[in-house]
């Protein structure tokens, strides 16, 4: 019986990586509380774009090269009740919004003593560098550091395909900001394909 059940269970594939984050936005997207909004989530451009492909236009923001602006705007909506999915294709493009998401989003339950306590999902990646090198301005990763910096943001690494839709589902259930970290790596050769 076990051989059997262990024959059996190599036949079933294991989840993509790719196939995964699209679920997890889908599943973020039947609340409809939830918005979009980075660069490339209504058009296309970044590693992430097709990962959206499944998401009503209705719920997308596509945003200028802006990040500071646009995680001031995610934390305004998350007051307002929206559930923001503030997204930034490479951890160098979300350090341009370090002064709003430290000084502000991590901090404003702090300094309000709970009074305000705003609800962010953040999706950002550390990128591949092959076959394409992004150069050193777009590769590093920063995981560490904002992980020494947040005090009430969780900060989720999405290392394999299978923790992907659970760790999304929990950040939208919580009552406090997620940032989750991906790795490019993992599907930069299954975008687009559908």
């Amino acid at each position: 019986m076990g051989a059997v059940l262990s024959a059996a269970l190599k036949l079933v594939p294991a989840p993509r990586y790719f196939d995964q984050l699209c679920a997890a936005m889908n599943l973020l997207a039947q609340d409809q509380r939830t918005v979009f909004m980075g660069q490339g989530v209504l058009m296309p451009g970044t590693t992430m774009s097709d990962t959206f492909r499944d998401v009503a236009a209705s719920q997308k923001l596509e945003m200028p090269v802006a990040e500071d602006m646009q995680m001031g705007m995610a934390i305004g909506m998350s007051l307002a009740g929206k559930i923001p999915v503030c997204v930034f294709p490479r951890w160098n493009f979300l350090i341009c919004a370090a002064n709003q998401l430290v000084n502000h989003l991590d901090r404003l339950p702090l300094y309000s003593d709970g009074g305000y306590k705003p609800k962010v999902i953040i999706r950002t990646a550390v990128p591949s560098t092959a076959p394409f090198n992004p150069g050193p301005q777009h590769d590093d990763d920063f995981t560490e550091a904002f992980c020494q910096m947040l005090r009430t943001v969780h900060v989720v690494t999405l290392y394999r395909a299978d923790q992907i839709v659970a760790e999304y589902q929990e950040a939208l259930e919580a009552d406090y900001s997620t940032l989750l970290v991906e790795y490019t790596e993992n599907y930069k050769d299954a975008r687009g394909a559908k």
